[in-house]
């Protein structure tokens, strides 16, 4: 059929057909049949169906989280023990003037639940680190996303997930880059240019980690200024990176896409 002149190709989906198994029966919650045109109705289900797990909801995380709720993922573990500080609102998602002073994880979660109130969102407001990683199942998750900072955390993840046999996903370095388009999807041992994937690569191995998906950029990073502004006492950093509103949102958007493909690429 036509609109405004365009010829629209035939979709088979039905939204007639579509129930979410949820809902006791009812119509799929329509804010998901836009992306039901792209995934099908059992690739929503899917999703709703699946628990992620992502660790920092920060710059790249928030918008990991905020596309995977806008996508139908049903369940989510937020981990991160950071509370929003001034200094977040020129590229995290949920930070606002209103939120300044909150768990970014709860933050998160209210977002999540105004998109999918049908959502199961549980939080935990810690750092991940090795010494409390036997608190998490990661048996019982579908997808790891790391988001971390620290290269020992992110190191303890993925060992932790590839032991458990989830599937994981890695960013890397979104500090001090200006170009968005330079961010690329690749097993870690491919990557180049990025310092902190050169170091993720040498422990991997001798860990003795074989793959690893990650999101990297090829740009090589900018030195910022010598007289950053200090970080607001929310958050407290050993080094401050610069950063912008359009290079750390799209490493996370990038992740959520590489985590809906293989969440339903089987169907």
């Amino acid at each position: 059929f036509a609109y405004a002149g365009y010829l629209l190709p035939r979709c088979s989906v039905s939204f007639r057909r579509m129930r979410s198994p949820n809902c006791g029966g009812n119509a799929m919650q329509e804010q998901f049949t836009r992306t039901a045109l792209l995934l099908g109705e059992e690739g929503i289900h899917k999703l709703n169906r699946s628990r992620v797990a992502i660790f920092g909801i920060g710059g790249v995380g928030g918008y990991t989280v905020e596309a995977l709720a806008r996508s139908g993922v049903g369940h989510f573990l937020l981990v991160d023990n950071d509370k929003v500080a001034l200094s977040n609102l020129n590229r995290q998602i949920i930070a606002t003037l209103d939120t300044v002073g909150r768990y970014k994880t709860q933050v998160m979660k209210e977002r999540i639940l105004s998109i999918n109130p049908e959502a199961e969102v549980e939080t935990r407001e810690c750092f991940f680190l090795p010494e409390n990683a036997e608190e998490f199942d990661f048996s019982s998750f579908d997808y790891v996303v790391d988001a971390v900072d620290t290269v020992a955390a992110k190191l303890e993840l993925v060992v932790r997930a590839k032991k458990a046999g989830v599937p994981v996903i890695s960013s890397m370095g979104a500090g001090n880059k200006l170009d968005p388009t330079r961010f690329e999807v690749a097993d870690i041992y491919q990557t180049s240019v990025c310092p902190l994937a050169r170091v993720m690569r040498r422990e991997l191995k001798n860990r003795g980690v074989k793959e690893l998906k990650v999101v990297y950029s090829r740009e090589e990073p900018c030195t910022p200024a010598k007289s950053p502004l200090e970080e607001d006492k929310a958050s407290v950093r050993r080094s401050i990176p610069g950063s912008t509103a359009f290079v750390p949102s799209v490493a996370g958007l990038i992740a959520a896409g590489e985590v809906i493909k293989d969440l339903t690429k089987r169907l």
